[in-house]
């Protein structure tokens, strides 16, 4: 017991005497944790919105007017059967105009109608938005131009009119973002490694007399492992501190008006979660770097 308070003692009195590296590695360790912890929601929520978008494309055909119930529901069940088919909603006539009504700002451009010029229709989602072109392959085999696989469908149309655009665009979104937040961990997790380094290379000599009088490698390693908690403590707690202001006086006020800060309250890792991951990690990777960085200058 006595050995542990000792260490403590030497870890409180060097941080003291070494205020500049300490608290240089305390603001590195905050800036990371900030940027980690704004980062990560926004990652969140822009795979979120993209895979939403994906959710939402989908293929729609057109029937004749005059197919009978029977060759609509036989419709159906081919299209429920084709690979890939997520969901097959049959669109009638009257649901389609009353879309229709809604997406327009004009709406004296419906009521001016005389009679309803929309078809009847299925609306056909894939399991997954890069399965579509497959499925579209499966209904018209020769193209949209050749036949179908029942008479009574008249032709295909999207409503998504970029659907490979948008498909293209999430896809890149999310490996954009992968990338972005594997290099911003990488350089962090570099960052706090150098300041750290820098700490301890300040005291390099301090630990070469220890050395030297005959201090075991654990003795002289657990005062500085202590600072690394102690600084990981410190910067993880202010940067939580500021993501909670940030949190509760801009990012809460403004989610039911932005549609994409909202988002992030619905996101997988929420808050509390995701700042106690940020707490952690900061105190541990503030702890292992200074065992790992001491070793080069135990080697007496």
């Amino acid at each position: 017991m006595g050995r542990v308070v000792f260490f403590f003692q030497e870890a409180l009195r060097a941080l003291k005497r070494n205020g500049a590296p300490s608290l240089a590695a305390i603001v590195t360790t905050v800036v990371t944790v900030v940027l980690l912890g704004m980062l990560i929601p926004i990652f969140q929520t822009a795979q979120g919105k993209s895979e939403e978008v994906r959710d939402q494309l989908n293929v729609q055909y057109a029937l004749y007017d005059d197919a009978t119930k029977a060759e609509i529901a036989k419709l159906r069940g081919e299209l429920e059967g084709i690979s890939h088919v997520a969901s097959v909603a049959f669109i009638s006539k009257s649901q389609a105009l009353k879309t229709l009504e809604g997406e327009l700002k004009d709406k004296t451009i419906v009521e001016e109608l005389h009679s309803n010029p929309l078809p009847n229709s299925f609306e056909v989602k894939a399991d997954d938005a890069s399965n579509l072109p497959a499925i579209r392959e499966a209904v018209f085999p020769d193209g949209t131009k050749g036949e179908a696989i029942s008479p009574i469908i008249s032709n295909e149309f999207d409503r998504q009119q970029s659907s490979a655009k948008i498909e293209q665009v999430t896809s890149a979104l999310k490996i954009v973002l992968t990338v972005i937040t594997a290099l911003l961990v990488l350089a962090s997790l570099m960052l706090i490694g150098n300041t750290i380094r820098l700490s301890i290379f300040t005291r390099r000599r301090e630990v070469e007399v220890m050395r030297l009088v005959g201090a075991t490698r654990w003795f002289i390693r657990w005062p500085f492992m202590i600072e690394g908690v102690v600084v990981g403590f410190a910067g993880g707690l202010v940067a939580i501190l500021i993501l909670w202001l940030g949190k509760i006086t801009i990012v809460d006020p403004l989610s039911d008006q932005i549609g994409v800060l909202a988002a992030q309250n619905n996101s997988t890792l929420g808050f509390p979660a995701l700042i106690a991951i940020l707490f952690a990690a900061s105190i541990i990777v503030s702890t292992i770097g200074s065992g790992v960085t001491l070793r080069r200058f135990l080697k007496v």
